[in-house]
């Protein structure tokens, strides 16, 4: 047992002689019990130098190792569902000496990536992805005549995903040849909710599965086996030995503890699940920074106080949206859905056909997850729903998989639809009462981290639906800001004597402001922390075109391109969104 993170590189020897997992099969297996040991100490080592996803990877050392014992990856198919649980799979094969570096700029990336390795059989970082890829791989193996093994990884809150049990449902149909490994661990990145969780809680604790769980699988044609101690090698060996040998959907139930081997882990899993970088020079304490997530939780509770109507939804992300003290002072109006989008839009819509007044808080990148439910069950109806649009932008080292620069360009099409986004503290706060006032579908879109800083005022106020408000007079260029790149706007405007405008609503636009600084200016700038394709800068230019007004636009937003894992500094300096970048472009444009 661990109790501190590694400062100094461990002593390693079993896994420094591990450069591919071919070399593991050297190994007798007796000596795997002290492979893992070394593998959890170096886990530890890399990810304190690195920051990163914790305690998931402590909780399947036992398993990676066991499974890239048996396997013949990476011939054989291994996926890993979701990917926090990844990093002793990129250690053992042939990534160790980089994982110092991982989620950092040309570093490893911080889930499964294909282009990466060929061990890396499916790039994952949304969740309940595995049981369809890997049943996709083992049918087109078995249409090709190939004879080999495909598994998926899955732990017991992304089972709580319907789409999970579509692939189940369809692997038991097809009788494809695979394992599914349920690593059960009663415990997602929050708690696990809902009624499977409870299920599988109640049964691993009883230990009576072939009357309980086993039944559950048993019905889609699986063959059960477990539960399984995950941690035991003499155990677990064995039992993935049969599991793999026997025809047909295989499913195995292993019993993990998330942070294990780790005594901090193991008591705070939720604190644990991801860490920043350990300094080994100790710094003076930083004042604690508000968040944005910090703002919308704060309004969330004042405006429930107000409004008895209030519900919020979030498909399994109340502590990273801030909704826990909500949570604790309205429980009966609280409805953590688990890792189920689509589930959480129908659930609101239903609730505003009651007259509630759901705000569903959810992350951009999930958001794409629900996308037909919120034009099918909420906007085509014309219900009335509030969408808390998390993580929106570039969100740094989780890179590609998580960025949420696409919502906009999906929620602008939809009919009727407000689309709003702050540039600091109080416009956000402003914002969601707007948009909890307006009767219909509105979303607010906010990134993560830290916010501007500003203090704020206990009153709300309700922002005139489309206005925007101008931050500096200039000539010459006039900069449209959309969202929480202004500082950056603002240090250009001021250098350089342009305009600058905060746009504040995507939709509706400004159409005034638009036409008035279109008359004014020799080029017009949008700047949003989004993809240019489909932005708030193709609006505007949408607009000038049906106006029949002829004008330089310059949009400046996301390239054409997905942007790999860095800080968000780097991300934003990479894309020229930030103040250099901002400046060069609007120079080389007016000149050029």
């Amino acid at each position: 047992m661990f109790h501190e993170i590694p400062l100094s590189r461990p002593l390693t020897p079993l896994l420094d002689a591990i450069a591919s997992p071919a070399d593991m099969k050297k190994l007798p297996v007796e000596q795997l019990p002290e492979l893992a040991e070394q593998l959890r100490a170096y886990l530890l080592y890399s990810v304190g130098q690195s920051g990163g996803h914790f305690g998931a990877g402590l909780g399947v050392v036992e398993l990676t190792v066991a499974l890239h014992y048996l396997l013949h990856t990476p011939d054989d198919h291994l996926v890993w569902d979701v990917g926090h649980q990844c990093y002793p799979h990129k250690i053992l094969t042939g990534r160790r000496e980089q994982m110092p570096a991982i989620r950092q700029k040309q570093g490893p990336a911080p889930f499964p990536k294909r282009a990466e390795s060929i061990y890396d059989d499916f790039g994952t970082g949304h969740s309940s992805t595995s049981i369809s890829a890997a049943l996709g791989m083992a049918l087109a193996d078995r249409m090709q005549g190939k004879q080999h093994k495909s598994v998926a990884v899955i732990g017991d809150g992304a089972m709580t995903a319907g789409m999970a049990f579509e692939a189940l449902n369809h692997a038991g149909h097809t009788g494809a040849d695979m394992l599914v490994i349920l690593n059960d661990n009663e415990m997602s990145i929050s708690h696990n909710t809902g009624g499977l969780a409870t299920y599988l809680a109640r049964n691993l604790k009883n230990r009576t599965p072939g009357e309980t769980t086993a039944a559950l699988f048993e019905a889609l044609d699986f063959h059960y086996t477990g539960p399984v101690d995950g941690h035991d090698l003499a155990q677990l060996i064995p039992a993935l030995k049969y599991a793999l040998n026997s025809p047909g959907p295989q499913f195995l139930h292993i019993s993990t503890r998330k942070g294990k081997g780790f005594e901090p882990a193991e008591a705070d899993p939720v604190g644990y699940h991801a860490i920043t970088k350990i300094e080994p020079i100790k710094k003076a304490p930083e004042p604690k920074r508000i968040k944005w997530a910090n703002i919308f939780g704060q309004w969330l509770c004042d405006m429930a106080d107000r409004d008895k109507r209030l519900c919020a939804i979030t498909p399994a992300m109340s502590e990273g949206s801030d909704m826990l003290a909500f949570e604790a002072r309205y429980p009966e109006r609280f409805f953590d859905v688990a890792i189920a989008e689509q589930h959480a839009l129908t659930l609101a819509a239903g609730m505003a056909c009651r007259h509630s007044k759901p705000v569903v808080a959810i992350y951009s990148t999930f958001l794409q997850r629900a996308y037909d439910q919120l034009i099918h069950d909420a906007s085509i109806q014309q219900l009335d729903l509030l969408l808390a649009v998390d993580r929106a932008g570039l969100v740094g080292e989780d890179g590609s998989t998580h960025a949420g620069v696409f919502d906009i360009a999906y929620l602008r099409c939809l009919p009727e639809m407000v689309i709003m986004t702050p540039s600091d503290d109080q416009e956000l706060r402003d914002m969601l009462y707007t948009g909890y006032r307006y009767p219909g579908c509105a979303a607010v879109r906010y990134p993560r981290g830290n916010s501007q800083g500003f203090p704020l005022r206990q009153a709300m106020q309700e922002i005139k639906l489309g206005q925007s408000r101008l931050i500096k007079a200039g000539k010459q260029a006039a900069i449209l800001n959309f969202g929480p790149l202004l500082p950056a706007a603002r240090q250009v405007a001021q250098q350089q004597g342009y305009t600058l405008v905060d746009m504040r609503f995507v939709k509706p636009l400004d159409h005034a402001r638009i036409e008035q600084l279109a008359a004014s200016h020799e080029l017009l700038v949008t700047l949003e922390d989004h993809a240019i394709q489909g932005g708030a800068g193709s609006a505007v230019g949408e607009y000038l075109h049906r106006s029949r007004l002829t004008m330089p636009l310059l949009q400046l937003g996301i390239p054409d391109r997905w942007i790999e894992h860095a800080s968000r500094g780097q991300q934003l300096a990479e894309c020229g969104l930030d103040a250099a970048g901002i400046s060069a472009a609007i120079s080389q444009r007016l000149t050029g």
